[in-house]
């Protein structure tokens, strides 16, 4: 009998002892998703808690919670079957994700949901739920120190009467004319500005001003698009 092993033999005999399909019971699943959901639930609250940008996505933060929940399920899968594991990756690799983020604070509430999603999975459940706390706690301080000043964008239609006056209290505001667009005799000027607090009383002055159309004030996050 040839007595001779080849590689085969060899990677067979490996994966037999890594036992590569284990079992997993009902309730290390119900476990496993139930504080999977708890600590993407304490995220969805941070994200909204915090959130300052100009207008809340309630869908978005519901993609963030199914995607703790849907990363924990992947890890569970894998990590009871190493040949699966290797297929898996190779299926995800495929994936491709096109919608802009427009906020990089967005990116960051998504990482951190993969990454409670994939301790919780993994079964490292005390990795997700202090590091989240952590995380939750640092985020919390963070959205409540108080700049120096807050941007907004100043957007103001306006005649060519209206010019002189208006001037003046462009230059006491100092603001930083980001764009302007003038269309048969009417101007409309977009205009950088930060506040020290929440008087806007320079608002009722532009609007009143003979040949001002209108004035709006929006919140500045550093991005400007026309």
């Amino acid at each position: 009998m040839d007595g001779t092993v080849n590689f085969n033999d060899i990677l067979k005999k490996s994966f037999t002892n890594l036992e590569i399909f284990q079992k997993i019971s009902f309730g290390q699943v119900l476990v496993c998703m139930l504080i999977a959901l708890a600590v993407a639930m304490f995220i969805f609250f941070i994200y909204k808690y915090t959130f300052s940008g100009v207008v809340y996505s309630h869908t978005f933060n519901v993609s963030i919670v199914m995607m703790c929940l849907i990363t924990s399920l992947i890890i569970l899968t894998i990590s009871s079957n190493v040949i699966l594991s290797l297929g898996m990756v190779g299926a995800l690799s495929i994936v491709r994700f096109r919608t802009a983020v427009k906020d990089p604070m967005d990116i960051i509430y998504m990482f951190w949901a993969i990454a409670a999603g994939i301790s919780t999975g993994g079964g490292i459940y005390s990795v997700a739920i202090v590091g989240s706390l952590f995380i939750g706690l640092i985020m919390v301080v963070m959205s409540r120190v108080k700049i120096k000043h807050n941007r907004y964008i100043l957007i103001v239609h306006y005649r060519d009467e209206a010019k002189d006056k208006l001037s003046p209290i462009l230059e006491e505001l100092k603001g930083k004319i980001k764009s302007k667009t003038v269309s048969k005799g009417t101007t409309e000027i977009n205009v950088e500005i930060g506040l020290k607090d929440d008087n806007t009383e320079f608002l009722n002055r532009i609007s009143e001003i003979p040949g001002v159309t209108d004035a709006a004030l929006v919140s500045y996050s550093g991005e400007f698009a026309q």
